[in-house]
């Protein structure tokens, strides 16, 4: 792939890796063609604008980190920052808790991890030493056997000296500690955040593979895959014979010490796996791939596939395809069936929707496949990673209006109320953006929604999915309520603007004499 070629070495010789916008020339503001925007990136002239208004923005170290690392089983983590920075883990703990035992949640579930809690006068004097404390008070509370270190803005605008701090207190502790540089202000696109963590795993955890185990496929999730997508992971792979070692939630140390010794990493999202992909390849030899992802019929196909040809499993792959092809792929029938008899006439209904740019690839084939015709997409986030498949996207499912942004609701509401969909999904995070008649329900689930409704991935997770989404149509009485109880949260004359971005105005350029030319 073209984005093989284009990205640079890792290089674990350094404390953290670059920023996404420095390595793969990341951006979160764009509106237009998706031609345009794969144009734009082929040439060098992508690149963020400002806006004159946003109401939030995603978190280097919250929006990931923060709710997942603690998770590792035999693991401890050190928030270097101010106490409310670490505030994410308390709800997850117990949105974790909600996936019952049975399923495979590990029985002893407690979430180990400390701050510096770092204050006025530590930003003024530096605070090495209370990370210095921090660190020999995990090792003396929990034992662990590694110890995560993640930063906050607060610690990267005093230039906290971590590899310093680590070099003086390792000697002194069992744990194998690992800085990772997550601070909020390092980046605006929160993937840099997957990037930094696994860059510590990489150099500090990783071990040179003391053997191969053939039969062992790593797979990285993010945080909007649900347990029962784990699960569904878990029972094709074990039809093929193969065994998943699935990172970094609920992973043990082990877990990640022998990612160099996998048959192959198969991504659940590109965007995520990217970094740790390859770094495993370059320091190991471990083999990858970035798409499909196995969302929907086809991708699930293309995925097994993937694995097959890294496994040697490439004929009980067809006869896998073949029998659940037998189960589901009458049942993704019956839902299309579904879908296209809604407006009585068999024409598609209008969908809106997407999220990362792994599920921007993913989904919109999946829509397609349902019945539905994506009227645009919506993704957190666009980079040179994918700039190969979104040529093929465009090539396979025509051109398409696409926004990127970071969680922006207004921006979605703009693009919602413009394009009037029939279908609409928006991220939790953003809620209902805006306030309509029409089937409006979530994109994805979060991880600890263990109902099998809320499944995606698989065979399995493309009819729940679809499932969900005829639901979501047909029950609209929440939409229809919220439409009439409440007000508008925009003012009629956003809806008036030309895009969606409220940009910052460009000025224009003048000469020295103070003209403008």
């Amino acid at each position: 792939m073209s984005s093989e070629k284009e990205c640079p070495p890792i290089d674990l010789s350094t404390k953290t890796c670059p920023n996404r916008e420095q390595r793969a020339n990341g951006v979160n503001v764009f509106f237009g063609k998706a031609s345009e925007l794969v144009a734009k990136a082929r040439n060098g002239t992508l690149c963020n604008r400002e806006r004159q208004f946003q109401q939030s923005s995603g978190c280097v170290l919250n929006f990931y980190l923060t709710v997942r690392i603690p998770t590792i089983r035999d693991a401890a983590v050190v928030f270097h920052a101010p106490v409310g920075c670490s505030s994410s883990a308390l709800g997850y703990r117990e949105l974790y808790r909600g996936i019952p035992p049975a399923l495979g949640r590990p029985e002893k579930f407690d979430l180990q991890w400390i701050t510096t809690n770092l204050s006025e006068t530590d930003v003024v004097h530096g605070a090495s030493g209370k990370l210095a404390t921090a660190i020999k008070e995990a090792e003396q509370r929990y034992h662990p056997k590694a110890i995560f270190l993640l930063t906050s803005c607060t610690a990267g605008i005093i230039g906290e000296d971590l590899e310093g701090t680590v070099a003086e207190v390792q000697p002194e502790v069992k744990a194998r500690v690992v800085p990772v540089h997550c601070e909020g202000v390092r980046s605006r696109l929160v993937q840099t955040g997957y990037d930094a963590f696994w860059h510590g795993v990489l150099k500090y955890l990783v071990r040179k593979p003391t053997k191969k185990q053939h039969d062992l496929v790593n797979v990285a999730s993010m945080l909007s895959y649900t347990w029962q997508d784990r699960l569904e992971i878990k029972r094709l792979l074990g039809k093929l014979g193969l065994r998943v070692n699935f990172v970094p939630e609920f992973a043990s140390v082990e877990d990640l010490e022998q990612l160099s010794e996998a048959a192959v990493t198969a991504p659940l999202c590109p965007t995520y796996t990217d970094y740790l992909s390859r770094g495993l390849q370059q320091g190991y030899g471990v083999p990858f791939f970035l798409y499909p992802s196995p969302m929907g019929i086809e991708n699930t196909d293309g995925w097994l596939r993937e694995i097959a040809k890294r496994t040697g499993k490439e004929k009980e792959v067809e006869d896998l395809i073949r029998e659940e092809h037998a189960v589901w792929v009458p049942k993704m029938k019956k839902v299309r069936d579904e879908f296209l008899s809604l407006k009585g006439d068999g024409t598609p209904l209008s969908v809106l929707g997407a999220l990362g740019q792994g599920r921007l690839l993913a989904q919109t084939p999946y829509f397609h496949e349902l019945g539905l015709k994506p009227v645009a997409a919506i993704a957190q986030d666009f980079d040179n990673l994918v700039l190969e498949e979104t040529e093929q996207l465009v090539r396979e499912h025509g051109d398409f209006p696409i926004l990127i942004n970071t969680f922006q609701a207004a921006e979605q509401a703009h693009l919602t109320h413009t394009l009037d969909p029939d279908l609409t999904l928006t991220c939790p995070f953003q809620g209902t953006a805006y306030k309509r008649k029409k089937g409006m329900t979530r994109i994805h689930a979060l991880r600890g929604d263990a109902l099998p409704t809320s499944m995606q991935s698989g065979y399995a997770g493309a009819i729940a999915c679809g499932e969900f989404l005829l639901r979501s149509w047909k029950a609209k009485s929440f939409q229809q309520t919220m439409a009439e109880k409440t007000d508008d949260p925009y003012h009629p004359w956003w809806y008036q603007q030309p895009n969606p971005h409220h940009y910052v105005p460009e000025e224009p350029v003048r000469n020295v004499s103070g003209g403008t030319p």
